[in-house]
């Protein structure tokens, strides 16, 4: 199929195209949907696909059939034209509500509405300044990584002394449920008051209680309806504490390196730690700037909300994604949800925070792109089908553009290259970060 397209963008966010498609291809198109019809249908009196015109025109009707054809139409046209344009539409095009049909012996001419991304700028185009971590291991780093191999012996003890419970205890308690916290309900419950499980207010109401203590526990949570009215439930508990108990985490020595660790001596363990860190950062560190590079670039944005539309579209990209990692992990969104203790409603809104940025810094790289006048040449296209590790990259190339899938290749193209500019050229302040994340803890 041959087709014309032009365009006009009456507002940035919208492009208004004009597909012309030539009279060969219209007449070709009616000819296959009859042919289509008279083998679907069997007509009194004719062989199925024998059907005369006529007489399908008079069961089926001749303005269902060019509807049919239309549709025939603009299915193969439009990735045609997506191709044309090098766009990534936002949702469904839009041909209008009643749009005309096509006839024979007569080219078809139609409008398009399409929703694109919206024209976008930065308040700054220079590259990023941005803090990383050393390449080398430095000592904090290794202090916190034996940390958490310590933490790993962590026990738990009776609190002798008159004090609240604090946020990495456990306590012993008795709850009564007096409304929708019947999980939590029975003699002696363990609660570790750091456990993102349980819910926010349950946890915040524990800590800072006594041994002994007893006290009623309330609160309320609206949550959104399709009526757009919000539904209030209500939560109360009855709560004893019977006993607070306290993390203890063993100090490294060198009595217990041995036993625990298969050391020798500290210094041992240490180095042994030392190496397990190098090679953590040789993977990590590459990927930790280009993240950082593009939160940097991402704040420059003038765009003050992103679209819906475009907000959607990257939220169902994550959500899918996600969904197939746990497919393929075996579980489904029901039990990974319940696993973590996280509520449904929590889960969607983080994910479109998650979405909503990285929406906006999508938006920032193509602006970027633009700005410095990135292209995407043939070369590039195949190279990037020979890294996916197609069997054929000509035949690939060539589905792609038919089904109109290229130019979200080619976007895709454009942001690397601005995301490989901004790694190349950032200005980069080595930082210890541990040290420095320890030092004001310590204050």
């Amino acid at each position: 199929m041959n087709i014309t397209v032009t365009t006009e963008k009456p507002e940035s966010g919208q492009l208004v195209a004009t597909i012309t498609i030539g009279n060969k291809d219209v007449d070709a198109a009616i000819a296959k949907t009859y042919r289509e019809i008279a083998r679907r249908y069997a007509f009194q009196g004719f062989r199925r696909g024998r059907a005369p015109r006529p007489v399908i025109d008079g069961i089926v009707g001749r303005e269902a059939v060019l509807a049919d054809a239309t549709n025939s139409l603009l299915t193969e046209a439009e990735p045609l034209m997506i191709e044309q344009l090098d766009i990534v539409p936002l949702g469904q095009i839009d041909y209008g509500e009643d749009p005309e049909l096509a006839t024979e012996k007569q080219d078809y001419t139609i409008e398009a509405k399409i929703a694109v991304r919206p024209d976008v700028e930065l308040d700054s185009y220079d590259a990023p300044s941005i803090e990383m971590p050393p390449e080398e291991v430095t000592e904090a780093e290794i202090d916190r990584q034996i940390e958490v191999l310590l933490s790993y012996r962590t026990t738990f003890e009776d609190v002798e002394e008159d004090r609240g419970a604090e946020e990495t205890d456990i306590i012993l308690a008795d709850v009564e449920n007096i409304n929708n916290l019947r999980e939590y309900e029975g003699e002696n419950r363990m609660f570790a008051l750091n456990d993102q499980r349980l819910q926010q207010e349950w946890r915040d109401a524990l800590i800072g209680m006594k041994k002994d203590e007893e006290k009623e526990v309330r609160w309320t949570r609206e949550h959104e309806r399709e009526d757009d009215e919000p539904l209030k439930v209500e939560f109360a508990a009855k709560v004893k504490v019977n006993a607070i108990r306290k993390a203890v985490t063993p100090e490294l020595t060198e009595e217990n390196v041995k036993e625990d660790f298969g050391f020798d001596t500290i210094e041992e363990l240490r180095e042994a730690v030392k190496e397990e860190v190098e090679v953590d950062k040789k993977s990590t560190l590459p990927q930790l700037k280009e993240d950082r590079v593009v939160e940097a670039v991402g704040a420059h944005l003038t765009l003050e909300e992103v679209p819906a539309a475009y907000s959607e579209q990257v939220f169902q990209e994550i959500a899918n994604q996600f969904l197939s990692q746990l497919q393929g992990q075996g579980m489904s969104l029901d039990n990974y949800l319940q696993a973590r203790g996280i509520a449904a409603d929590d889960f969607v809104a983080d994910m479109r925070a998650q979405a909503d940025e990285r929406a906006r810094q999508s938006l920032a790289l193509d602006a970027l792109a633009a700005h410095l006048g990135i292209e995407v040449s043939e070369e590039d296209l195949s190279a990037e089908f020979e890294r996916a590790g197609v069997p054929n990259v000509k035949d690939a190339m060539a589905e792609f553009r038919t089904e109109g899938r290229m130019p979200a290749v080619r976007e895709s193209i454009r942001r690397t290259k601005a995301v490989e500019w901004l790694v190349e050229n950032a200005d980069v302040t080595i930082v210890d970060e541990v040290a420095r994340s320890r030092e004001a803890a310590d204050e």
